[in-house]
């Protein structure tokens, strides 16, 4: 690390240090995405009612991990601080706790997730994809707490400098993931057949190994003198315990608030039919994949400004910072251009044309597409200015400023939009457009004010 910040001082040193690192966290967010990709496709194959309850069941997990996952991303801005300190002490004290905070959430949650079918009942699910949701669940469950751990070793290596770690693992993992879902779902190679079951199962081997693989790095990499990362791993210690929580909290309800903005308005284009809501699922997968971009980009924001900060380099905390902006401001440009040039593309890419509704479902996912457009950069910019104030370990007022701008400001422009004002879709998105900009000027105000602040 300190090699790479000595290299760092012009600002084209600074475009290559992001890059170096960005590059291989954006690769294994695609690589994790591809994971989940691989689950639904097969299930397809496999059959129309595993692929629904899989569909729910996953629904819940996945907030179930997003809630955890701020105790883990909490860790990467106090390992890089740490780093910019060269506080090898603290390195240790922030992973330990972040794993046992994650432990103690897991061991919390899993009844939960163990007796999940009365959560789908209350949402007006049917019975036997209830049932067949908390089959997967109680298999899957047991995968969470090596999936949060994962996390904590991937905040630790990216903080590092060591990304490439951290996408080997996710690369080891998809390809275990694709492999033990072929054999289990389908029953090859003289294995048992178990359908939904068999896809819980390769889930849960995946997280093991992607952890045994980080676990067994971490030991040769961080277990000397300098670290002692494993050292007395089982003693608490609560001083650090109550920072990653501090921290974490606002990361975590933050996460889940920007779910749940895009949860609600599936939910609200659900309102309007099947068709709407078959262009909204295109439009937000394609969406998803170029979100990849800037999440690791944000992701690249935390570690660069923890470092400069604990460092106490305000010059190149700075410099950084524009840098990182600047970049995924490029890239969202980008990707907004290639939307507005290959709508009909992308959305056909998700599409039997020979389907009597594929027409329609075209014509509105392109609709549905130059709106997307139009939310590239102020979603990149929101995501970015997170990483940004995370770096800074500045947590609860941007999550209030999520929290605002998501469900105060966002969710309603869609509805006013779409249904008062009758432009359906469309006008739902314009929501997404509305609170995404939102966000991403109060966070980029509140980064201002930060920087100010430590000027004087």
């Amino acid at each position: 690390m300190a090699d790479m910040e000595s290299r760092a001082g012009p600002w084209g040193g600074h475009f290559r240090a992001t890059l170096a690192l960005g590059l291989p966290l954006i690769g294994s967010n695609i690589a994790q995405m591809l994971t989940h990709t691989t689950d639904i496709v097969m299930l397809g194959w496999y059959g129309v009612e595993e692929l629904a309850a899989t569909v729910l069941a996953v629904e819940l997990y996945f907030v179930a991990f997003i809630v955890g996952s701020g105790f883990a991303n909490a860790v990467m801005p106090m390992v890089a601080g740490a780093l910019g300190a060269a506080n090898r002490r603290d390195i240790r004290r922030s992973v330990r706790m972040g794993a046992w905070i994650t432990v103690i959430y897991c061991v919390a949650l899993f009844p939960v997730l163990w007796f999940s079918k009365p959560i789908f009942l209350a949402l007006g699910q049917e019975e036997h994809l209830c049932a067949m949701a908390q089959d997967y669940l109680r298999i899957a469950g047991w995968g969470l707490m090596p999936t949060l751990l994962v996390m904590v070793m991937r905040a630790l290596f990216a903080a590092h400098q060591l990304a490439g770690i951290v996408l080997r693992a996710t690369l080891i993992g998809a390809v275990a993931n694709a492999i033990s879902n072929y054999v289990f779902i389908f029953g090859n190679f003289g294995a048992p057949e178990l359908g939904i079951q068999g896809a819980a199962l390769s889930s849960v081997m995946t997280a093991g190994l992607s952890l045994l693989y980080l676990a067994h790095r971490a030991f040769r990499m961080f277990n000397t003198d300098e670290y002692r990362l494993f050292s007395g791993f089982w003693k608490p210690d609560w001083p650090a315990f109550r920072d990653v929580f501090r921290i974490g909290w606002p990361i975590s309800l933050t996460l889940l608030s920007e779910v749940g903005l895009f949860s609600m308005t599936k939910v609200m284009v659900g309102w309007l039919g099947t068709l709407p809501l078959a262009a909204h699922g295109i439009v937000m997968q394609v969406t998803a994949i170029s979100f990849m971009i800037p999440l690791g980009l944000s992701n690249v924001a935390t570690i660069r400004a923890s470092y400069a900060s604990g460092s106490g380099n305000h010059g190149e905390l700075r410099r950084g910072s524009v840098v990182v902006i600047v970049i995924a401001l490029i890239v969202s440009l980008v990707t907004m251009s290639m939307f507005l040039a290959f709508p009909e593309t992308l959305v056909s890419l998700f599409l039997d044309g020979s389907l009597p509704e594929a027409p329609r479902i075209v014509e509105i996912g392109v609709a549905l597409i130059a709106l997307a457009a139009a939310f590239q950069v102020v979603d990149a910019m929101q995501v970015v200015f997170l990483g940004l104030l995370r770096g800074l370990k500045d947590t609860a007022v941007p999550m209030l400023l999520a929290v605002i701008s998501y469900w105060l400001i966002g969710i309603p422009a869609g509805y006013l939009i779409g249904f008062r004002f009758g432009f359906g879709a469309p006008g739902i998105w314009s929501g997404l457009v509305v609170g995404l900009a939102f966000a991403a000027v109060a966070l980029a105000l509140r980064f201002q004010y930060c920087i100010r602040s430590l000027k004087s």
